[in-house]
């Protein structure tokens, strides 16, 4: 009858009536929280975070010691999602290659066995090819789980437990760092050196009040697995310290181990003989990828863009060695280098933030950005608690055998009566606990003795392990009564541990330099252009190409059926191409990067966005400081600065202010040597004015050069007034005339003007 009750209920009547919003927002919330406290951010006090502590938890109950043998990852893999941690098996394997692999951690917790990766950015092999098993440097971080020093949690399922941290002195967030993405937050904690990490805790343990600035200078900075150099000044890698955020700037190491001189060797110089030679890299920045570095810079040679470089090769085996080698000799190797360091990965940036994951008082686990000087403190703190609780744990342990060893000892005192209850007695317990005054936990290891245990050695062992336990008990209660023996206790376990990590071993000496780098030498990507004469034409239909060498200006180039020749000009491929649209917007086009001119070229409206009713009206080599006359039909002009022209991007630069059905009709270049400016209308009246009474403009629709009764201005120019002005007789001839007698047009500026002189063109254009 219930079956048949619960089977009409109404499944609709779960539903709970809640607002969208509110339901969303808590569930969003817990699932905020996870990511942060349970997936992304380290813990503060062992630098891990869960899918690492349970790998090496899970590699420690498989007993993989470091003097063990390997076992297959699939096992570990197995082990750690279907015991601790329930996500997929590539992220776990995944999570693991990176504690194994020597250039993505400072100090690897794992020692694999088998195709791991590599730097090049290759994958490592699927788990079931691969072996491995824990270092040393993760046996001295899981130091004393087995001592009381931190708590046991359940797992997923309940049936298993695994520690909340890891109680080891290792300081392993500083020292292999930390990166991740949660929700609303990231983290990204560099590698350190163990050595000044250790040093800089040494000074907190002294003088918790130390100045920021006295721990940077035993702290000096990242040690990246991968070594290179950080470039910043010390007062920048200082700052970012202090307050936990920032940036440093990584740079590949250049070094030739193979050049005979010192300052070559330290410049990554190799001389080849004959003034040949190549720059060599030993060491690249954190978190790039060899193979996709070399890639990079071949694309840049293939480009065109890096033309003092001729090639790139990896001669690299198990160390790196990247050869580049320069176009000529004649090419300044400081030049390629910061060439290079702007152009590729050579040069990166790693972002300072350190978030971490810290304990805090009846509320958990709370993530904070912390500064160099806090987290330390923080974590010295964490590692006083953490000797307490061994502390207490072993004086239990002592209480306890003290316990057993005062039965023990009651019983070689008293070994015939005791015997004597044990043969005769049924129930011999009660008797001896009420005969000796002794616990049951006391009778009940007298019973349990072996005979053989009964010899007069046993005894006198048993008195001299009493009194080694009660003076271990003396002593761990003088420590746990006394912060200062806690500090010294502590500083003596670091020292221990420095000696093991110092600057003089194999794992311990800084790998990263640490230098400000010298004053660049100027990078100019004009530069990287190889200097090469071309002939650049735009055809009246917007066509545009450049043929190489200064071929005649007035050669008879091949058009597209119904298109002809604009603007012709001789140019180098560094120069930049200036276009004026009759709209007053100029746009800028690098010589070296238009099409040639086997073909009829390209339609320069691929290259920039000019308006679809605006035409050309002017292209010219842009020439630095320069000015140029710019007039429009209106009769209203001003004179404006090259450098102020050029355009950055396709859009180009509004010059010319123009209100509806007015154009740009003039841009013409002012010589250094001009002093007038003529100006001619529709009207074939013609003005000519002092070019002082132009102003020079950055954007604007300038002054009145003509006043006009009816149409517009034609055309304006400047020149020398000694020397008269000239114009283009027409026709085939190519002629020029010039009147030298122009006096009687100079007038002020805004004039109407008078005809020109005799032979003027009817276009009415200079």
């Amino acid at each position: 009858m219930a079956d048949i009750i619960e089977a009409e209920k109404d499944p609709f009547d779960a539903i709970v009536d809640a607002p969208f919003d509110s339901a969303l927002s808590e569930r969003y919330l817990v699932y905020a929280l996870s990511t942060i406290t349970a997936r992304s951010l380290p813990d503060l006090r062992d630098g891990l975070k869960p899918v690492h502590r349970r790998l090496l938890w899970a590699m420690r109950q498989l007993k993989l010691n470091p003097t063990d043998a390997f076992k297959k990852s699939a096992r570990v893999v197995g082990d750690v999602i279907g015991k601790y941690h329930p996500h997929g098996d590539a992220s776990v394997y995944d999570a693991m290659v990176r504690l194994a692999q020597s250039f993505a951690l400072r100090y690897p917790l794992v020692e694999g066995q088998g195709n791991f990766g590599n730097i090049d950015g290759d994958n490592a092999a699927a788990y079931r090819y691969t072996e491995a098993r824990l270092t040393r440097t993760a046996m001295l971080l899981m130091q004393g789980l087995d001592e009381g020093t931190v708590d046991f949690i359940p797992t997923y399922n309940g049936e298993e437990e695994e520690p909340e941290i890891f109680p080891g002195l290792f300081p392993n967030l500083l020292a292999n760092g930390s990166s991740g993405i949660a929700v609303g937050m990231a983290t990204n904690i560099p590698s350190h050196n163990v050595a000044e990490v250790i040093d800089a805790s040494l000074e907190l343990l002294d003088n918790p009040h130390a100045e920021h600035g006295r721990l940077m200078e035993l702290f000096r900075g990242p040690d990246f697995a991968t070594g290179g150099l950080v470039v910043d000044s010390a007062a920048t890698i200082s700052a970012a310290y202090e307050t936990g955020r920032g940036s440093f700037r990584m740079r590949a190491r250049f070094h030739a181990a193979e050049a005979k001189d010192e300052a070559d060797r330290l410049a990554g110089i190799e001389r080849l003989g004959s003034g040949q030679w190549q720059l060599v890299i030993s060491e690249i920045p954190y978190q790039v990828a060899k193979g996709k570095l070399i890639e990079q810079v071949a694309q840049l040679i293939a480009d065109k863009k890096l033309p003092i470089l001729e090639d790139v090769r990896d001669e690299s085996d198990e160390a790196i060695r990247i050869v580049f080698v320069p176009r000529s000799r004649n090419v300044d190797p400081e030049l390629l280098k910061e060439s290079l360091y702007k152009l590729t990965d050579l040069e990166t940036r790693f972002g300072l933030n350190l978030n971490v994951l810290d304990a805090q008082a009846g509320v958990g686990r709370v993530p904070m950005v912390m500064g160099l000087k806090e987290v330390l403190l923080h974590w010295i703190a964490s590692q006083i608690d953490i000797l307490q609780r061994r502390s207490r744990h072993r004086l239990e342990q002592i209480a306890r055998r003290l316990e057993l060893v005062e039965g023990y000892i009651v019983a070689y005192l008293n070994l015939d009566r005791v015997i004597e209850i044990i043969r005769t007695e049924d129930e011999p317990k009660p008797l001896m606990m009420a005969e000796f005054n002794l616990t049951d936990r006391q009778v009940e290891a007298i019973l349990n003795m072996r005979l053989r245990s009964l010899r007069k050695l046993e005894e006198m062992e048993l008195r001299g392990e009493r009194d080694a336990l009660m003076k271990e008990q003396e002593e761990l209660e003088k420590l746990l009564g006394s912060p200062a023996r806690q500090r010294t206790r502590l500083r003596r376990d670091l020292e221990a541990l420095r000696k093991e990590y110092g600057p003089d071993t194999l794992l311990g000496a800084r790998r990263t330099t640490i230098a400000e780098a010298a004053p660049t030498v100027e990078f100019n990507p004009d530069a990287m252009i190889e200097k090469e004469p071309v002939t650049v034409i735009l055809s009246q239909r917007g066509w545009i190409r450049a043929a190489r060498g200064h071929l005649p200006l007035d050669q008879d180039w091949k058009f597209k059926e119904g298109d002809g020749p604009a603007y012709a000009l001789h140019a180098q491929t560094t120069d930049k191409i200036l276009l004026a649209g009759d709209d007053g917007r100029f746009f800028t086009l690098g010589a070296d990067k238009l099409p040639g001119a086997r073909g009829f070229g390209e339609p320069v409206r691929t290259m920039i966005d000019i308006d679809s009713e605006a035409t050309v009206v002017a292209a010219l080599v842009h020439k630095p400081k320069g000015q140029l006359l710019l007039a429009a039909s209106s009769g209203k002009g001003f004179a404006a600065e090259t450098d102020e022209l050029l355009a950055e991007t396709r859009k180009g630069r509004q010059v010319v202010n123009l209100k509806p059905g007015q154009k740009v009709v003039a841009v013409r270049e002012i010589a250094p040597e001009h002093d007038h400016v003529a100006v001619v209308g529709d009207n074939r009246k013609l003005v000519v004015f002092h070019l002082e009474e132009l102003p020079i403009l950055g954007r604007g629709q300038g002054v009145t050069l003509q006043r006009y009764r009816d149409g517009g201005l034609s055309d304006a120019t400047t020149f020398r007034l000694e020397d008269g002005l000239s114009w283009a007789m027409g026709g085939e001839t190519g002629r020029t005339r010039t009147e030298g007698d122009i006096w009687q047009w100079k007038v002020a500026r805004g004039a109407a003007g008078r005809l020109p002189p005799q032979g003027f063109p009817k276009s009415n254009r200079f």
